[in-house]
């Protein structure tokens, strides 16, 4: 990412293991928890039981700088859950780390929660009304008061669970552990991703494939939209109450255009290829004249090398990031915003001098990145530049999960289509058209949700986002 502060952001990262004869799991968790650190960077933490006692550790910053031997070694058991963090609308302070460890009369419970209930505020509300405290601001503490309260009924925590999934308005996908299992879901209509996998007598489950790739377990399917997994010592059950149409569903189709790693599977689609498809498709609608094709790293290097592949256009590396460029460098004035993009990308002169350069982006949020890309190819002797964007126009905020801003702060909203061009300074300007959004996934059987480009909200939209 160019630029943290001119991308989208996902909310988090989870991952869940249970291993009967007792492995590292926390380890194995650690490893898990670094193939999903692009969901989260701001915090991090895992929790593991340990014959029915649950410990957990949990740190502001990357899992690398949070987790050393001793707080490995200190984190032994059977099951244990992981979670990598980057918050959206509430505070970034370790409070809100998870996973979130609590005491009730059945017990121990942790969570850990990927998504962001649209109804927060009021469920909040009613559970505040009802002598509820708060120690978080966390979407996670809700499900865990709404839990415990409903097994006070039910009786078993995935029974619970099953019910007061009729009460969630918006994403989430969650796992959790009780003295003796390790329970995951996903919310019914699928917005978040989860997979389950498999390495020997060990079942895993993981916000995307890579991390089942980093501990070498086997990917045995996805996670149904309103799913319940429950792993315990007799193996793996679900519940499967609030399973829906497959057509109902509504994965974010922006996991495939950018906020899963390039090496996952998702409901059985490459996100490798969605992305190529996203080029192939731009050089079909929207052709230039041009001596190269480039992609902005990460995410729209595979979308330049499909649009390079339709149009007959050579592939090549303009542009280098600097990986070692931490978070401290993004600061929140315009300008220095500029500096930071300088910081972390750089422009290979001897390979975009006198060409004329197709550059592929994966979005256009607030226009700075973008704006300040064209100039140094410019800076370093290019020709022509041309912006294409493997994503429609985001032109509304969402409210499930993903950091887009508000509507007044998004670049779309705010110009059309050739005053965006001009500003960033390209010689043109285009970008996927939405009615082709399925075309990048031909072989999703379900849903997905694009509100972020059409507005088509797949859940009611709370007055308090309305104000």
């Amino acid at each position: 990412m160019p630029h943290e502060e001119d991308k989208l952001r996902d909310a988090c990262g989870i991952f869940g293991i249970y291993e009967k004869d007792g492995y590292d799991v926390a380890r194995m968790t650690y490893a898990g928890l670094f193939a999903l650190q692009h969901r989260g960077q701001e915090s991090c933490g895992i929790a593991v039981n340990d014959n029915r006692k649950i410990t957990h550790h949990r740190g502001l910053g990357h899992v690398g700088d949070v987790f050393s031997d001793t707080e490995l070694d200190s984190l032994k058991g059977q099951m244990a859950i992981g979670h990598v963090r980057y918050s959206t609308c509430d505070d970034k302070g370790l409070h809100n780390a998870q996973p979130l460890v609590s005491m009730y009369i059945k017990g121990q419970l942790a969570i850990a929660h990927n998504g962001k209930l649209s109804n927060y505020v009021e469920l909040k509300k009613q559970l505040e009304l009802s002598g509820a405290i708060f120690q978080t601001t966390t979407d996670a503490e809700i499900i865990l008061h709404i839990l415990a309260r409903e097994r006070m009924i039910t009786g078993r925590a995935e029974t619970a669970l099953a019910s007061i999934m009729k009460k969630l308005e918006g994403a989430y996908s969650i796992v959790m552990m009780t003295p003796q299992k390790l329970i995951a879901c996903r919310d019914p209509l699928g917005m978040r991703p989860l997979c389950l996998g498999k390495m020997n007598n060990t079942y895993v489950i993981a916000s995307e494939s890579c991390a089942l790739d980093t501990i070498n377990a086997t990917y045995i399917r996805d996670v149904d939209p309103g799913e319940i997994i429950i792993v315990d010592k007799n193996g793996l059950r679900t519940i499967r109450d609030n399973v829906r149409n497959r057509s109902d569903a509504r994965l974010c189709i922006f996991e495939f255009i950018y906020f899963a790693r390039s090496d996952s599977v998702i409901e059985n689609m490459s996100v490798h290829e969605a992305r190529k498809n996203t080029g192939a498709i731009l050089a079909e609608v929207a052709p230039v004249d041009a001596d190269m094709v480039i992609g902005v790293p990460d995410s729209g290097i595979d979308a330049a090398i499909g649009y390079a592949s339709k149009s007959g256009i050579p592939y090549g590396k303009g542009l280098v990031i600097n990986r070692y460029v931490g978070r401290t460098f993004i600061k929140a004035t315009q300008s220095e915003r500029v500096s930071a993009v300088q910081l972390k990308i750089n422009v290979l002169k001897e390979t975009v001098q006198g060409k004329r350069i197709i550059m592929i982006d994966d979005s256009i949020v607030r226009g700075t990145t973008s704006a300040n890309l064209v100039t140094m190819l410019r800076d370093a002797g290019a020709k022509e530049v041309h912006m294409r964007i493997s994503s429609p126009m985001f032109l509304n905020p969402c409210y499930y999960g993903i950091d887009i801003p508000s509507k007044d702060e998004l670049f779309a909203r705010k110009y059309s289509k050739e005053q965006m061009r001009d500003i960033i300074g390209a010689d043109s300007l285009e970008f996927f058209p939405v009615e082709r959004l399925r075309d990048i996934v031909p072989q999703l059987d379900c849903g997905y949700c694009d509100a972020c480009f059409t507005g088509n909200y797949p859940w009611r939209v709370p007055d308090e986002y309305c104000q």
